[in-house]
């Protein structure tokens, strides 16, 4: 058995140093993560047996293991302990399992040794793709992705690149006599469904590869990216707009060829504008998106889900300061009435959302993208999770909608637009089977010329990164402070209702139960409480019959307590429900940090390589255009974020404020209510009948003092867990095997 163990590892590398071109070289990682090969290893050997789901509804669909060839793009030294396989660029592969966790994938060189290859140091052989698009393609949804169907590889020879001599500045391909490289991904789109892991690492990934590597900057900084050699058909691609077109399946073989275009990554939405600042610029103009009315649902195919309505709504254009009259903007929208936003409204499942997170990851590796919410396994229909649910998806969307280039995506389009489930069902497969985008994002990012400081950029870096940590510090600080406000409120609102039943016991003299009675006299403590003398026949608080003075006196403060009480369940019902969701609006905040993490790894990476390239004596043009190209992207997504921010913290601050006045003015309408009853005529009015008991006497022997449990939002995916000391967790393992035991030690079963 172990010598059977032992032919399956790779051997030691047959990489001697300097026989290889050091272009095909990549940077050695500082970062040793080994326990990822480790875990891709393992999630090999349990992959037949074993699946996890992509959503809290659906179960995984299983692919065909397919063996197909492959060629080596780079060196790789790997690490026998860790079952990596060494080669050399330009060896002849067969992949065994493209797709495993952290990006690795199982690969057999020609001497039949079996190991891990990261992802992006191979390229799968052109007359492999369409084998492995037709077995796969039939899935409505797999966690493997392959080229779209009907896409033409690029040609093997390349243009040189012209210069440019506008002012935006198109970044290309450099000279390249090599085979084409299909833009592949090392698998760092994993990261967007949610794992213990993950959230154990407060969100950082144990990828061995920087963000640098796995958003194919790297390849488009060192390689460019390839051409693209697609037909366009001879009609004009209409620009994007606000709105979202309705799928349909009646469409034009035009519009279906524009549509195949879009789908390979050709399209208009596809390229992106810098301008100056750097900022993304703005094709559509920003609408809103609403995640409301879940329901669930059940199927005789599957099992129970959650269904949301997801409702865009768009704003009328504004009206012009002067119309072909001559008259002003304020004149002409006295005699225009009031333009409702339009609106279209879909029902979308939680796998939807994954299916359109999933598609972004791979379309735009080059932004950050706002985390998906965490899968549920137990309680997914509960009221309270579903609401949080939906607010966390509403969130989410809302970020997305929000990014200046995210907005008008070709599946954000899709996902919003797509009314018809049969289309949705035709066309989900191709989205998911298009290419991620890697060295091609940043091919289709125009911007200025020259617009790059080293030092400026450098400086900028820092301070960013400096100062999204202590944002992230602050929010984290501030989320556990709100905690603690919602809590006191609960404890007010237990001390209003105490004082609501102490003035109710007061004024009808029946005891309330479980009251602190500190400094009451025994004397005062001897009486009986059915005797007469406590309340008068009109059930006023007096000895003396007939006292109308004491009937109103016992009416008005009868209806202080009532007041009183509303105001401890408004209390309660303000900390439960408004204060909720400011509590749960903060975790858009949270974690910028590791948010941008990629951002700033790949810019400082690129920067590395910027600083390189222009040294005196070894300048490289066209690798310091395509650096510049990198650090616009990166400095674009910065300056979103300090947008974002501003609009973040000021619209939750705004809505923290309006719910506090808003509950504090129904406190003092109530408060104002009690105490007009003291006052003429209201009070005279107040003997006119005898007093009717409160519906809140009956609790005064059973007071409702002990709160519920106060709900808490969800955590964010970035969340550290808490983690117990590895002793503490063994004591108990043992315990549990053992019985309870009197002594501290593990061994206490022993002595």
């Amino acid at each position: 058995m172990s010598k059977y163990l032992m032919a399956t590892l790779p051997r030691a590398s047959r990489i001697t140093p300097g026989t290889t071109n050091s272009f095909y070289q990549r940077r050695v990682s500082e970062f040793d993560a080994g326990i990822n090969t480790s875990a891709a290893w393992t999630e090999h050997l349990v992959s037949a047996s074993e699946g996890g789901s992509l959503s809290d509804e659906e179960p995984d669909y299983g692919d065909a293991e397919i063996l197909h060839s492959a060629r080596a793009l780079y060196d790789f030294e790997g690490k026998a302990e860790f079952r990596e396989l060494s080669v050399t660029a330009g060896d002849t592969l067969e992949v065994v399992k493209e797709n495993l966790a952290d990006g690795w994938s199982l690969v057999k060189n020609e001497a039949g040794e079996v190991g891990l290859l990261p992802r992006t140091y191979f390229t799968v052989r052109a007359n492999d793709v369409q084998t492995t698009i037709d077995l796969r393609f039939h899935n409505q949804f797999t966690s493997d992705f392959t080229p779209a169907p009907g896409l033409e590889l690029p040609p093997t020879t390349h243009h040189a690149k012209k210069p440019s001599t506008g002012s935006l500045t198109p970044r290309g391909s450099p000279k390249s006599t090599g085979r084409p490289i299909i833009p592949q991904n090392t698998g760092e789109w994993m990261s967007t469904f949610p794992s213990f892991r993950q959230s154990l690492l407060g969100g950082k990934s144990l990828n061995r590869f920087s963000s640098f590597v796995t958003s194919g900057a790297e390849e488009f900084v060192l390689k460019g990216s390839p051409t693209e050699s697609v037909a366009l058909p001879p009609v004009t691609v209409p620009s994007v707009t606000a709105d979202h077109d309705r799928e349909s399946s009646n469409a034009t073989i035009d519009e279906e060829e524009i549509n195949r275009i879009n789908r390979l990554g050709l399209g208009e939405a596809d390229r992106h504008f810098v301008d100056a600042g750097p900022v993304w610029k703005e094709k559509i103009p920003p609408f809103r998106v609403l995640v409301h009315s879940p329901s669930k649902r059940t199927s005789t195919f599957s099992t129970p889900y959650t269904i949301y309505n997801v409702t865009s709504l768009f704003r009328p254009p504004p009206v012009p300061e002067n119309d072909e009259y001559g008259e002003s903007e304020s004149t002409a929208a006295q005699d225009v009435p009031s333009i409702p936003p339009s609106s279209i409204t879909v029902y979308r499942r939680f796998s939807h959302f994954v299916i359109l997170h999933t598609a972004l990851t791979r379309r735009l590796p080059g932004i950050a993208l706002p985390p998906l919410p965490e899968k549920q396994y137990a309680g997914r229909f509960s009221n309270d999770f579903v609401e949080a649910r939906r607010g966390d998806l509403e969130r989410y969307i809302g970020k997305i909608i929000r990014h200046p280039i995210a907005r008008y995506a070709e599946v954000v389009t899709f996902f919003l637009g797509c009314e018809s489930e049969v289309e949705w069902d035709r066309l989900v497969p191709q989205h998911l089977a298009m290419p991620a985008a890697g060295p091609t994002f940043y091919a289709r990012v125009f911007h200025p010329a020259f617009n790059v400081d080293a030092d400026d950029a450098q400086e900028t870096v820092d301070r960013f990164e400096t100062h999204t940590k202590a944002v992230g510090k602050g929010v984290q600080g501030l989320r556990n402070i709100f905690g603690r406000v919602r809590e006191a409120r609960v404890e007010m609102s237990t001390a209003e209702r105490l004082l609501s039943y102490s003035l109710l016991s007061l004024i009808t003299s029946k005891p309330l139960a479980s009251a602190p009675m500190t400094g009451v006299n025994e004397e005062d403590d001897l009486y009986d409480v059915k005797s007469k003398g406590l309340l008068n026949e009109d059930g006023a608080w007096c000895w003396r019959e007939d006292c109308q003075d004491c009937l109103k006196l016992t009416k008005a403060m009868q209806k202080t307590a009532e007041t009183i009480r509303v105001i401890a369940d408004s209390y309660d019902d303000h900390a439960r429900r408004s204060q909720l969701a400011t509590h749960e609006s903060l975790k858009g905040m949270a974690h910028p940090s590791s948010l941008y993490e990629p951002i700033v790894t790949t810019h400082k990476e690129t920067l590395s390589r910027y600083q390189e390239a222009t040294r005196e004596g070894q300048a490289d043009e066209e690798l310091v255009a395509r650096c510049e190209t990198v650090l616009n992207t990166t400095l674009a997504e910065m300056e979103t974020y300090h947008t974002q921010k501003l609009e973040d913290f000021s619209t939750l601050a705004k809505e923290h404020l309006d719910g506090e006045i808003q509950f504090y003015e129904q406190i003092l309408t109530r408060l104002r209510t009690a105490r007009g009853n003291f006052e003429q005529p209201a009070f005279d009015e107040l003997a006119e009948t005898p007093r009717q008991s409160s519906m809140y006497e009956r609790e005064l022997e059973n007071p409702r003092l002990n709160a519920k449990l106060l709900p808490q939002p969800c955590p964010h995916i970035f969340d550290s867990a808490p983690m117990r000391p590895v002793s503490v967790a063994i004591q108990e393992g043992v315990g549990i095997l053992l019985g309870p035991s009197t002594r501290g030690s593990v061994f206490g079963k022993f002595w």
